[in-house]
């Protein structure tokens, strides 16, 4: 066994020899806040001394695990070397072999020098080539557990010519760009490292997003990147966004170079990746024309029937087809408390169950259910709303009418007989699919009986219920007209109307509704909020037609308000206790409100009945 004599020197002059063999002398663990631990290596080529070694953040394992110790040889099988603060030069180990235990060598092979990291001696008398790829570690080698000795360079064993009996190609270390023929793994990819280049396939493409805060505005987006070693997510902003967004087709392959890397944020992403990348003004990704094995997008489908084995805000793949498709709403974020586009269907599958999914967002708006499509998602969230339901998030992969075995196979299912099937769903309560209806079905008596909306998390349940009172008062308000922000505008007097949130002035506002109302069965009464998109429901017309009428005609607007006594519909409510002045309230929040469906609960009343024995 032998060390790669001098090597470190050829490394740090901007040559990259191949797997050179090194000592590890000494290791240090680097503790840092909220990043993941680093390790800091010295090693020697038994000429020489360098501390600047960093281990790369996937290789931890092997100094948990005793793997790597003091004295022990390694093999560098993939490594680069970085200049960081101006001329500081940082080898970063990316993957290592271990030749030899440190227990094995049990001592310092040679007598090395230091090489002080502000003075680096220079190659002399060598040509600098372009191209460095590819180059033999062979130099004057060191066996292990010997004094150092003089022996003649080794011969070359790559297809390069050689200089002075070696196979050596050289560059300028402050040389930024990676050359064309080397090609990184994403699994190698760390933050220390700054000439880099993948090659990698496009599995997800999100829409374009814009987002506001006291740093101002803009637009994003993200690309899954996937290559035979991994997965990473790639973010654009702003200028990226037009110069990158059309480029980039889901299931093409590009070149990425040179772009930021950090730790993943793991609440955006759920790729089993450490670091995400995120593009910046020298970004640099070309399309791969070049035929290459690269994996392609695959699908690991989930029946809909087994969705109530997966766990809740976990991911699954599933496909189905859209067997009812819902108009366009919007629902207030309960964190950002804006206004969210959705859009809710109900998909099917050969397994006879139905499950709702939700698209948002530029998704929602542009879906067209006509015809049945079949939907296939990678990575859509599990909820256990309804029991359980599905959310197409910002991490996950929409592909309408897919050209794969999977969707084939459902067209002929549907239209053969899946089209004039009745489908199971899930229950409210957790309860498998099995049981023909879902929603946590109850009447109001049983509501106050059973104290719904008294423990820590809030009780979802499904009632009929007939409008008997609605407070026309104060039901709706005079809002910022920007898209993201419905905060109560200030009339300024002067025909402006001020936002203080956006701290703007504006010609102009939009109606937002808090509609108050009482509903009621044979069983009992409830007092229920119902917020835009379950009042405009209600009401059967939009907030900004109705806010219209209260300001021109407050005789229609009255009319309008009768109109919907007495009208039975199918509420879905949130019932949670919550605090007023130091006083525990029940606040009934009316999620959606839609005609009955007499159909269904009739059906609904029959597996009751049959379930009496009657």
């Amino acid at each position: 066994m032998q060390l790669s004599s001098g090597i470190i020197l050829d490394i740090l002059n901007g040559l990259t020899p191949e797997r050179p063999v090194l000592q590890v002398m000494n290791t240090k663990k680097i503790v840092t806040a909220n990043t993941v631990d680093r390790y800091r290596l010295l090693v020697s080529d038994g000429e020489y001394v360098y501390s600047h070694v960093m281990l790369g953040a996937q290789l931890n394992r092997v100094m948990e695990n005793n793997e790597v110790t003091n004295f022990s040889v390694i093999e560098m099988t993939n490594y680069v070397c970085n200049t960081v603060q101006g001329e500081k030069r940082v080898i970063i180990v990316l993957d290592l072999k271990v030749l030899a235990s440190g227990d094995e060598v049990g001592e310092k092979i040679g007598n090395p020098t230091t090489i002080n990291p502000a003075q680096i001696p220079s190659l002399a008398n060598k040509p600098k080539i372009a191209d460095q790829t590819n180059v033999p570690a062979q130099r004057p080698v060191t066996n292990v557990g010997s004094k150092p000795q003089s022996v003649e360079h080794g011969k070359p064993t790559g297809p390069s010519s050689g200089l002075s009996g070696k196979s050596l190609q050289i560059k300028q270390s402050s040389t930024p760009t990676t050359p064309t023929s080397r090609v990184h793994s994403i699994s190698s990819l760390t933050p220390y490292q700054n000439r880099w280049r993948i090659r990698a396939r496009v599995t997800m493409k999100s829409n374009i997003r814009t987002w506001n805060n006291s740093r101002g505005e803009g637009r994003l987006f993200n690309v899954n990147l996937l290559d035979d070693s991994g997965e990473i997510r790639c973010t654009g902003f702003n200028d990226q966004v037009g110069k990158y967004y059309d480029m980039l087709e889901v299931n093409n392959v590009y070149y990425f170079s040179k772009c930021t890397l950090k730790t993943a944020n793991k609440q955006y992403s759920n790729l089993n990746c450490e670091y995400e990348m995120t593009m910046n003004p020298e970004t640099v990704i070309e399309p791969c024309n070049d035929t290459t094995d690269l994996p392609v997008i695959t699908f690991d489908f989930v029946k809909i029937s087994d969705l109530e084995k997966a766990q809740p805000n976990g991911n699954v793949d599933v496909i189905g087809v859209v067997k009812v498709c819902n108009d366009v709403g919007t629902v207030i974020g309960k964190q950002s408390q804006k206004e969210i586009t959705k859009r809710d269907l109900q998909i099917v599958d050969e397994s006879g169950v139905a499950v709702n999914m939700t698209l948002w967002g530029e998704d929602a708006v542009k879906f067209d259910g006509q015809g049945y499509p079949i939907v296939a998602v990678r990575s859509a969230k599990v909820s256990e709303f309804h029991g359980r339901s599905l959310s197409v998030t910002s991490g996950s992969q929409l592909m309408i009418n897919p050209d794969i075995k999977e969707a084939h196979f459902l067209r002929g299912w549907f239209e053969s007989k899946g089209r004039e099937l009745n489908f199971n769903t899930f229950q409210a309560e957790g309860g498998s699919a099995g049981g023909g209806h879902s929603s946590n079905w109850k009447n109001f008596g049983q509501v106050k009986s059973e104290n719904l909306g008294q423990s820590d998390k809030a009780d979802y349940y499904t009632a009929k219920g007939t409008v008997v009172f609605v407070k026309k008062d104060n039901c709706m308000y005079q809002a910022c007209p920007t898209a993201d922000c419905n905060k109560k505008v200030i009339d300024q007097g002067n025909g402006l109307y001020r936002c203080e949130r956006c701290n703007r002035e504006f010609p102009n506002y939009k109606w937002r509704m808090i509609l108050s109302a009482n509903v009621a069965d044979h069983t009992d009464n409830q007092w229920i909020t119902c917020f835009q998109e379950s009042a405009e429901a209600l009401l059967e017309m939009k907030a900004d037609e109705i806010g219209e009428l209260r300001e021109k005609d407050e005789t229609q607007f009255d009319q309008v308000m009768q109109n919907v006594l007495f009208k039975q519909f199918t509420f879905r409510m949130r019932a949670k206790v919550e605090k007023y002045n130091d006083e525990s309230r029940l606040k009934t929040v009316c999620v959606t409100a839609t005609p009955v469906d007499w159909k269904e609960y009739g059906n609904l009343l029959v597996e009751r009945l049959a379930q009496l024995g009657i």
